[in-house]
């Protein structure tokens, strides 16, 4: 997760731009930012913002060189995050800020993907409590988001059971291996590709990965669909957010918003 705390003052001033209001409850509705790089951002930063509001409550503060990650989207393994390394803070402060940010004990939630990895995650603490916010359902985002973030890894898995790449795959360890010898554990990058190529490799993943991908899709596609919403959603209020934090911004400085 990019959380950007730079990006939040050019959020401010994008959103800053979106039109004339006499007070908060007047503001128009701003824009959502037109490249999906840029979407990521602002709700990265709205999430944010949010998590330093919670931690504040607790008079808690993350480092400043530390952000808080989402580890539940797509690494295979038990994601129940890992606490900003910050040598300045104690242990017992560093164990304190760990489960406000992230929660303690077991996880709550836990979804088992196609390819047999179990993700997990909590759902106290001040990034599911950021996350309930933007996206309304915390429980229902997390089990769609770690699917969707996972279809390419699931398609892979398929392609790795095909009688045809399976057979690719032995021909490429063969070539690969030297004779007489152990297949090595990291064989040299060029004859890798070059048995890639021969062994037929290359030709079969770049027809079946497709292939497979648009398959997986398209049997998620409720899954699809309910990310893409609740991801609508989240951007929406992450907008409302900084359109709100302009207003007060501007208002405290003795200006007058238009």
């Amino acid at each position: 997760m990019r959380l950007l705390r730079a990006f939040a003052a050019a959020a401010l001033a994008v959103l800053a731009l979106t039109g004339c209001s006499t007070a908060t409850a007047q503001r128009a509705v701003p824009p959502l930012p037109r490249t999906e790089r840029d979407r990521d951002d602002l709700i990265d930063a709205a999430q944010q913002v949010l998590v330093d509001r919670c931690l504040a409550r607790q008079g808690l503060t993350l480092p400043n060189a530390s952000a808080p990650q989402d580890h539940s989207a797509s690494a295979p393994q038990d994601h129940s995050a890992s606490a900003p390394q910050d040598h300045s803070v104690s242990a017992p402060q560093d164990r304190r800020l760990q489960s406000a940010l992230f929660g303690h004990g077991h996880p709550e939630l836990s979804v088992t993907l196609a390819t047999g990895y179990t993700v997990t995650a909590h759902t106290d603490g001040c990034l599911a409590a950021a996350e309930r916010d933007l996206y309304g359902d915390q429980r229902l985002w997390f089990r769609t988001r770690v699917v969707v973030n996972n279809l390419r890894a699931e398609a892979q898995q398929r392609m790795k059971r095909d009688p045809d790449y399976r057979a690719a795959t032995a021909r490429w360890t063969r070539c690969v291996t030297p004779a007489h010898e152990a297949r090595p554990y990291r064989p040299d990058p060029a004859v890798s590709t070059r048995c890639a190529r021969e062994s037929g490799l290359t030709r079969l993943r770049a027809r079946l990965e497709p292939a497979l991908l648009a398959r997986v899709r398209a049997e998620r596609h409720g899954q699809l669909t309910t990310y893409r919403q609740l991801r609508t959603r989240a951007l929406r209020r992450a907008a409302d957010l900084y359109a709100e934090r302009t207003v007060q911004v501007t208002l405290k400085k003795g200006s007058d918003p238009s």
